[in-house]
């Protein structure tokens, strides 16, 4: 019989959203979050596709750090972005944050995110302690 751990929720200082979620969670050993390009106060941030991006990363390293890990531990990347033209610019954000190796990751276009501003959003695994 497999035994398996429970789920836990990552406490971070993220802005707490209404919706029923928490901004990641682990288990077994996994990290799962999405992260979207929101400041401190929910707002999703200004500037286009550069700045949404550093700030989802943003969050993303926020939110590793409060689980014990960097970005290293990052295993796998989904990258949604609305507009195809968007992902040089995320690529070139992106390899500001990782290093080599990189982790595995899919790039999809989409038609729309959960708030219509919204340029892009990561979805990440990440090995944990």
């Amino acid at each position: 019989m497999t035994t398996h751990s429970a789920k836990q929720a990552v406490k971070t200082s993220l802005y707490a959203s209404k919706a029923p979620l928490e901004w990641a969670v682990t288990s077994n050993g996994t990290l799962y979050t999405a992260q979207i390009p929101i400041d401190d106060k929910g707002e999703v941030v200004a500037g286009g596709i550069e700045a949404q991006t550093r700030q989802t990363l943003d969050n993303l390293k926020h939110t590793l750090e409060s689980a014990g890990v960097g970005m290293d531990a990052v295993l796998q990347v989904l990258i949604y972005v609305t507009d195809r033209d968007y992902l040089k610019t995320v690529n070139q954000v992106y390899a500001e944050y990782f290093a080599a190796p990189y982790p595995n990751r899919a790039a999809l276009v989409i038609a729309g995110l959960a708030r219509e501003e919204m340029l892009v959003e990561l979805v990440v695994y990440a090995a944990v302690p």
